[in-house]
């Protein structure tokens, strides 16, 4: 279990340094509720994109995005939702939903996966 959840870590940190490189503000990272965690939220201009970050040592059992299906995408909407509120936003905002892909070394962002 130890080395999954360092896989996991190291994964979140390739993508935090994705999102940085690309001009976006990671606003939280790992934020948990009673319902579930998101990975990272981040920002850049009126867009805050919520990620979740998939991470695997190889493809024999798929690509990483496969594993965030309709109820995993239903409940990351939910947090997100719950996410905002805590923080008090006001009026409208633009939301996005990202998928994070991390093989090896590499990583792949679906921008808008969901």
């Amino acid at each position: 279990m130890a080395y999954k959840q360092a896989l996991g870590r190291w994964g979140e940190d390739r993508a935090v340094r994705w999102y940085r490189r690309h001009g976006f503000q990671v606003l939280d990272r790992n934020w948990r509720c009673s319902r579930g965690e998101l990975d990272v939220i981040a920002q850049r201009g009126s867009v805050v994109v919520v990620c979740e970050v998939k991470t695997r040592s190889s493809l024999a059992f798929g690509f990483p995005a496969e594993a965030v299906g309709p109820d995993k995408q239903r409940r990351i909407r939910r947090l997100a939702a719950e996410w905002l509120a805590e923080q008090g936003r006001k009026g409208p905002v633009q939301i996005r939903f990202d998928v994070a892909e991390v093989v090896g070394r590499e990583i792949r962002v679906i921008e808008a996966a969901f």
